[in-house]
């Protein structure tokens, strides 16, 4: 019976593996795309252990079997086998393994959420890398234009020339609750990884009422002054003029242009 349940738990946890990261993108919700493949290679490793366990498991039943029956004419069959063991196995499952089967039945039936509001409130923002002075570039003209978040901070805090003041910006990312004061942040959460090394992004915003936590949404607005523009100073904030609610893209964990309305 406890061999049946260490082939169990290798094949659920590997089936689920390859659920989530052949036939859904459910898996975008816990790691980078380009880790796909090892959660492909994971789940088969995973299945192929179940399988070559259930066999030598059966392997050892036959021979058991074979034993007892060779044995059958010199002694009492029953009372031989409880004296060796025969047809018994009392190896025991791991108490550690049995962490494996609640993980492989959410995979199977009910994948947890993806990252959010809860912990970019709590995680450290990640650091906005520091543009060389001659780094950047003319905006284009285009109204309202594209922005992601991490481009809006550069822009807001480096850029001398302070092309951003007066444009109007379009970016989207999703609803995290401000802890005190007006307004509410624009968020997106990156990982170098997986979910356990993500990284948020924020752009507090003024103006319309937030909707709920972890509501996708693209903004459109300008600069929310307060302190020096192009310097480290300057409030990394917008005026929203448009709050439109929009669909989670199917990988969050960028921080992206907004998609075309």
């Amino acid at each position: 019976m406890m061999r049946f349940v260490r082939v169990g738990l290798l094949v659920l946890s590997g089936v689920g593996l390859l659920r989530v990261s052949l036939f859904t993108d459910a898996y975008l919700r816990y790691v980078k795309e380009g880790m796909r493949p090892l959660l492909v290679a994971s789940g088969v490793l995973l299945v192929a252990l179940g399988a070559a366990e259930a066999v030598s498991w059966w392997r050892e039943r036959e021979r058991e079997r074979e034993h007892v029956e060779h044995d059958e004419g010199q002694a009492d069959a029953e009372g031989q086998a409880d004296d060796e063991g025969h047809g018994h196995d009392h190896s025991g499952v791991p108490r550690v393994a049995w962490l494996l089967l609640l993980p492989a039945l959410s995979l199977l039936f009910y994948a947890p959420p993806a990252l959010g509001s809860y912990t970019a409130s709590r995680g450290a923002p990640k650091a906005v890398a520091v543009v060389e002075e001659d780094g950047f570039e003319p905006l284009p003209a285009t109204s309202p234009l594209p922005m992601t978040l991490t481009d809006f901070t550069q822009r807001v805090q480096q850029d001398t020339e302070r092309a951003i003041e007066g444009r109007t910006v379009r970016m989207t990312g999703f609803v995290t609750p401000a802890d005190g004061g007006d307004g509410w942040y624009l968020t997106r959460l990156m990982l170098s990884c997986c979910a356990a090394d993500a990284q948020s992004v924020k752009v507090r915003v003024y103006g319309p009422a937030a909707l709920p936590a972890d509501t996708w949404v693209t903004v459109t607005g300008t600069w929310h002054a307060g302190g020096t523009l192009g310097t480290s100073s300057a409030a990394v904030a917008l005026d929203a003029r448009d709050v439109e609610r929009v669909e989670r893209p199917v990988n969050g964990y960028t921080d992206a242009l907004p998609l075309p309305s």
